[in-house]
């Protein structure tokens, strides 16, 4: 068998085995959506119908009006939006500072930033809660916002990106007189994009899923958000599964847009592409 026929067999396989990871990811969206437009009993027949015998469009208004969707529509829009912003600032600078500025122990500290990663979310989230508590914060945008504020990750992912930027630019500002904050805002973060927008949707996309830490802050009706409410309607009516799939869909449209907003920085800010010297 000649190379060039090996080839094309190997690329075949490899183009087969994508079709296949792709479909047996998005099953499972496909059967979210479907379940959402069946009525309840359908939803559970088997074998699956995987399209609906008749589109149930009303599933999606029942759904809303069981909740106060809206307010947690909008709380969890105001916590994820505020956490990015608050990640894209605080470890961006975090990031410049790392990879730019010449202190003592600078590269323990940035050791010791990274082995927080390895501390599982169950040692960090009592003591966290009791300095929200002390501050006065259970229950409030501040308590659910600030500890998500940075992120070790994205201090990290900027720390990166940044170090492989070249010296020479801000040498040449520093010469001009640009200052230290006028670098890191006319310097720097132009030539970060593609990794800002990876942490951005990162950040968006995982205080968009966010339910164990609002469910400790947040205690009442008018702080919880999306994820709480879907959590809360399956306890109240656990046999309305049509109807909480289509909160479901509707609770993946915002995530699926930054998506697509970011995606084009997302790919090239995780390949850590920065510019060379």
């Amino acid at each position: 068998m000649s190379q060039k026929t090996l080839l094309r067999w190997g690329g075949g396989f490899i183009s087969l085995l994508t079709v296949l990871g792709v479909g047996v990811v998005l099953l499972p969206y496909f059967w979210m959506v479907s379940s959402s437009l069946k009525t309840g009993a359908e939803v559970f027949e088997l074998p699956i119908h995987w399209i609906p015998q008749e589109t149930q469009w009303e599933n999606y208004p029942n759904a809303l009006s069981r909740g106060a969707f809206g307010i947690y529509f909008f709380n969890s829009t105001i916590v994820a939006l505020a956490v990015m912003a608050g990640n894209l600032i605080f470890c961006s600078l975090a990031g410049y500072g790392l990879a730019k500025f010449r202190f003592p122990c600078r590269e323990l500290c940035f050791r010791f930033i990274l082995s927080t990663l390895m501390l599982p979310l169950e040692i960090v989230l009592v003591p966290t809660f009791l300095v929200v508590r002390e501050f006065g914060l259970v229950n409030t945008y501040g308590g659910l916002i600030a500890p998500l504020a940075v992120d070790a990750f994205g201090v990290f992912l900027m720390r990166q990106y940044i170090k492989d930027l070249p010296d020479s630019l801000i040498e040449a500002a520093r010469l001009d007189g640009c200052s230290e904050f006028g670098i890191f805002w006319r310097i720097i973060l132009p030539n970060c994009k593609p990794a800002l927008g990876a942490l951005a949707l990162l950040t968006f996309r995982d205080n968009w899923d966010q339910f164990l830490w609002p469910f400790i802050v947040a205690s009442s009706d008018a702080l919880k958000t999306f994820p709480l409410g879907l959590a809360q309607m399956e306890g109240i009516d656990s046999a309305a599964y049509h109807e909480i799939m289509a909160i479901a869909v509707i609770g993946m449209i915002p995530a699926a847009l930054i998506f697509l907003f970011f995606q084009r920085a997302f790919v090239r800010g995780i390949a850590l592409t920065g510019l060379k010297e």
